[in-house]
């Protein structure tokens, strides 16, 4: 009776504090959903660059290169961001759902390194965007007016960077005032910590032992495979729908 309560305590301890967890975990959630679909937007601005323009004849080639490479390092890192933000939301949350005891603070730790760099391919996409929309003034328009908007977008620009940073700074929780929802202390008594190391051995073991048509059925059927798996571990002839 009482080894049945304390098990029943330490259990409800152990909810309680994922409950804890999982407040972080929707927060990075959330932001890399949003971080994923304003580079979307700029994706796709940055596309249009590249197709729907015609550029006029007798343009100076360097200038034309170098718009179009611009253009395409603008896309390219913001859909690196919309990549990022997409894996994260649907696998952080899959870990730390259906992984083994401690993938809950794994997941959260790993999804805040994950977000913080794709917020930087975010923020050095949007700069590259203003460059790109500067070249372009310069190809497409005569050198006033080109002057004119190069200006305009250094301003914005310069507006943009003043602006984060004074919202930054005044939100920013210092490092050393920082509160999470891990108890170290008592995290080693109520759970088994995974760490990154032993995530990669146990998937590169797994991966190791596969055939290729494995991983393929693994892929599109993991819930059926994984029982076919622990059918065969258990000696249970396989069942057919």
């Amino acid at each position: 009776m009482l080894a049945a309560d304390k098990r029943a305590l330490e259990q409800n301890l152990k909810v309680n504090l994922l409950k804890i967890r999982e407040k972080e975990l929707r927060f990075y959630t959330d932001n890399c959903v949003a971080i994923g679909t304003q580079a979307s937007l700029l994706s796709g601005f940055a596309y249009s660059g590249l197709i729907q323009i015609v550029i006029p004849e007798g343009r100076n080639d360097t200038l034309i290169t170098a718009y179009l490479c611009v253009t395409v390092t603008a896309m390219g890192l913001e859909l690196i961001a919309v990549i990022n933000a997409m894996l994260c939301s649907m696998l952080g949350p899959g870990l730390a759902l259906r992984g083994p005891d401690g993938s809950m603070h794994r997941a959260v730790d790993e999804m805040l390194e994950e977000y913080r760099l794709t917020f930087f391919f975010f923020g050095i996409g949007l700069v590259a965007f203003h460059f790109s929309a500067i070249l372009f003034a310069w190809v497409e328009f005569i050198w006033t007016v080109a002057l004119a908007m190069s200006t305009l977008l250094v301003l914005f620009l310069y507006g943009m960077f003043h602006y984060f940073l004074r919202i930054y700074t005044r939100f920013k929780v210092p490092p050393s005032l920082m509160i999470t929802g891990r108890f170290e202390t008592d995290s080693s008594i109520y759970e088994t910590t995974i760490t990154a190391a032993d995530l990669r051995h146990a998937n590169a073991q797994h991966t190791a032992e596969q055939t290729v048509g494995a991983q393929v059925r693994e892929y599109l059927y993991p819930i059926s495979y994984a029982h076919g798996v622990l059918d065969a571990k258990h000696g249970t002839p396989p069942t057919r729908s």
